[in-house]
């Protein structure tokens, strides 16, 4: 079987990941390298993990999760289509099983908010792994006066957390940030995230959750 690290420590794979940052950084668009897929899988590990799916599951989901953004390479229209295609063939070359293949390439494929659904527990653990990592570290720009909206939204956030919560006899998955006005409004957020936030909300209840979003202790969602 492939295993998480077999495919972080694959030097093909790295260079993919670098070349399809590389491409971003041309385009002005915020961090999408190391950082951000081990940050993803960490999370989709915890998701998985605390709602107690087979250890196996989990290692699937980190996998798609650090495989998820090579399509930038090819383009950033559809990256999520052409990174599907992509985790196909190294995958398969690796020896994958053609059912693991499938689960792997299936979320990777519903990722992106354009096209993407919720369509088993390991995509909606990547959707929300994915669509929760905000931070400042993922801005580039150094100039603060020249942000365009994206850059505002991340760099305003000064913590970001997820946590599954056990509520009266419902469970919760809770986005909790604390974002700094100065560089940012609350509705700001709201309005450049909405579209991720409502595929949170869907990638949740795929799970058995409810989606909750906390911004600077209110709830916004």
């Amino acid at each position: 079987m492939i295993t998480y690290e077999a495919v972080r420590n694959d030097k093909a794979i790295q260079t993919y990941i670098e070349k399809a940052d590389e491409s971003l950084i041309a385009l002005g668009y915020t961090e999408h390298s190391f950082a951000h897929v081990t940050k993803v899988a960490q999370t989709a590990k915890y998701i998985l993990e605390t709602l107690q799916y087979p250890a196996r599951d989990v290692e699937l989901a980190m996998i798609a999760a650090h495989l998820h953004d090579i399509g930038n390479l090819v383009n950033r229209v559809d990256h999520a289509l052409s990174g599907a295609v992509m985790a196909f063939r190294i995958l398969d070359n690796m020896g994958a099983t053609a059912e693991e293949i499938a689960t792997i390439t299936t979320a990777i494929g519903n990722h992106d908010e354009g096209t993407a659904v919720a369509v088993n527990h390991v995509a909606a653990a990547l959707i929300l792994g994915d669509k929760t990592d905000v931070r400042r570290s993922r801005v580039r720009n150094k100039d603060v006066t020249n942000f365009d909206i994206h850059d505002r939204v991340n760099y305003s956030v000064q913590k970001a957390e997820v946590k599954i919560l056990e509520e009266k006899e419902k469970k919760v998955f809770r986005l909790k940030i604390s974002i700094d006005t100065r560089y940012c409004s609350v509705m700001d957020y709201f309005e450049i995230f909405l579209n991720r936030m409502i595929l949170c909300r869907k990638a949740a209840e795929k799970l058995g959750l409810q989606f909750r979003l906390i911004v600077n202790e209110q709830q916004v969602l």
